[in-house]
């Protein structure tokens, strides 16, 4: 199993490096379009859907974003690129997740909702999906390795989480839900970030950074949103009856099983970045 995790993670990394730091926006753009197709077809699966089915979801969202990429250059990095034309396609992503994450987020883990049906289901897809790959285009106009050092916030609580949950790890988070995750973790995680985050403030956008107590507050915030959308993603799994979101990834699960997190994350440093900026 290391061996396939190792094999799979270099694959992925000599894939999409190149891609992010030598990509024109707008070819950038498309290789997420793509990941947008894989992520839809799994959360087909989360809606329990057939594999045709699954497959036309999959489509759909590889369309969806295909269209923003050619009537909305101007806001995914192409020509006439401007913070103000970003945030006035972007607004119609960014306000829904915010709303989605922060309102009825806490309230669906509190109940364990079900996906609400096929409409509801795909309604709730497309406030956790689009957001996420929008950001990820829109980021990337900060710099290739400011969106790493941005995405790199989620793998510090993810390393921390797992380190503290190993050493003190007793009282669980959500037992329900997801059984690995205790309280230590969700603590160690918290200091993580705030250690990775003033260590890597250089590389950050500085709409994080308006002064020390907002720059702490903005990391806890995403600490506490990274858990909250791996959590989502668990709940999800586990009523969906499945172990890992796909298989695309061997020894890793699935794209959603990798971005869980940052479909939480993401569009709240995107959306900032675009009202402060």
């Amino acid at each position: 199993m290391l061996r396939t995790r190792v094999i799979t993670a270099l694959a992925l990394l000599a894939a999409l490096l190149p891609a992010l730091f030598y990509l024109p926006p707008l070819a950038w753009a498309w290789v997420v379009a793509g990941l947008s197709a894989i992520a839809g077809w799994e959360w087909g699966g989360f809606m329990r859907l057939e594999k045709t089915a699954r497959v036309v979801l999959g489509t759909v969202f590889f369309a969806l974003c295909s269209t923003a990429i050619v009537l909305q250059p101007a806001a995914m990095g192409g020509a006439g690129w401007g913070l103000d034309a970003a945030w006035q396609f972007a607004r119609w992503f960014y306000l829904p997740a915010a709303i989605f994450w922060f309102c009825a987020l806490p309230f669906w883990l509190w109940r364990r909702w079900p996906l609400p049906g096929r409409i509801g289901g795909l309604a709730i897809g497309l406030v956790v999906i689009l957001p996420t790959c929008l950001a990820l285009v829109q980021l990337r106009q900060l710099g290739a390795w400011t969106l790493v050092c941005v995405m790199a916030i989620v793998w510090a609580a993810d390393v921390a989480a797992y380190f503290a949950g190993r050493a003190f790890g007793k009282r669980k988070l959500a037992p329900s839900i997801s059984p690995g995750k205790t309280w230590a973790g969700a603590w160690g995680a918290m200091l993580g970030v705030q250690v990775y985050g003033f260590a890597a403030s250089a590389w950050l956008p500085q709409a994080m950074q308006g002064s020390t107590a907002l720059f702490v507050a903005t990391l806890l915030l995403l600490t506490v949103l990274s858990i909250v959308g791996d959590l989502f993603e668990s709940l999800l799994k586990r009523q969906a009856g499945l172990k890992d979101s796909s298989a695309v990834l061997p020894g890793h699960g699935g794209v959603l099983d990798r971005i869980d997190s940052l479909t939480s994350t993401l569009p709240l440093v995107a959306m900032l970045w675009l009202l402060v900026s």
